[in-house]
């Protein structure tokens, strides 16, 4: 699927790209999978069972919203609002990227990227994730790192942003953002006036509307299509 840029998108020179890591780079099956190990511990605690099919009917119906927290959903659904907390602590103990989880396009798109920009991380991640970016051949492409448990914001929070542009001395409009989730992603980079790519896989949605594909710079499904839909930002694509 060749990049698509919405009527509106600004042109100019990118000099800094930004990257989420769940979805993008590694399949957010590894996330949904520590969810719902942690929902079904949580219930046979209480004598219950998780019913797995209703489990991912939730997820896909997260996706598709996108708006709000997949955490928050799971537990009103299947626990209680109040056991969020207590979801998240015990998800964490499972998620995980194995080498597996890394997407086959990621190391030759960053290799083709690193020779034309800066590159960093924009992730609602804990700090442990940069073991397996490194195992995996990641990290050394990476020039500047904004994880939320170091930054101490999570995206949407414009923070996170700022603190990667101020890091790299980049401006916002020579800078773009590229991730899965038009919440976390789109809506909060476009916030802080960085043109944004959307990828659609993981938690983006399994259908989106013609509203939701609006609503990004540009939508592709592949990291193989990236570098050619930064060229199309910058007017220089096809």
């Amino acid at each position: 699927m060749p990049a698509q840029a919405s009527g509106d998108a600004r042109r100019g020179q990118i000099e800094l790209v930004l990257l989420d890591i769940g979805g993008p780079v590694y399949d957010d099956a590894a996330y949904r999978d520590a969810l719902q190990r942690a929902t079904g511990d949580l219930l046979a605690e209480r004598g219950e069972e998780l019913d797995e099919a209703r489990f991912q009917a939730v997820y896909d119906e997260f996706r598709q919203r996108q708006s709000g927290s997949l955490r928050t959903a799971v537990a009103a659904h299947f626990l209680t609002p109040q056991d969020r907390e207590q979801l998240s602590e015990r998800a964490k103990r499972y998620w995980s990227y194995p080498a597996s989880a890394l997407h086959p396009d990621v190391l030759p798109a960053l290799r083709e990227l690193a020779g034309n920009y800066r590159l960093a991380v924009v992730a609602n991640q804990r700090q442990a994730v940069l073991e397996a970016l490194r195992r995996d051949g990641v990290a050394e492409f990476i020039d500047i790192w904004a994880i939320s448990e170091t930054v101490g914001v999570e995206k949407p929070d414009p923070g996170i942003f700022q603190y990667a542009l101020r890091e790299a001395g980049t401006p916002a409009e020579h800078a773009v953002h590229v991730g899965n989730r038009l919440d976390t992603d789109v809506r909060g980079a476009h916030r802080v006036g960085l043109r944004t790519v959307w990828v659609l896989r993981g938690e983006a949605p399994p259908h989106p509307t013609p509203e939701q594909l609006a609503e990004p710079d540009v939508a592709i499904r592949s990291l193989a299509e990236l570098p050619e839909a930064l060229r199309q930002l910058q007017g220089l694509g096809g």
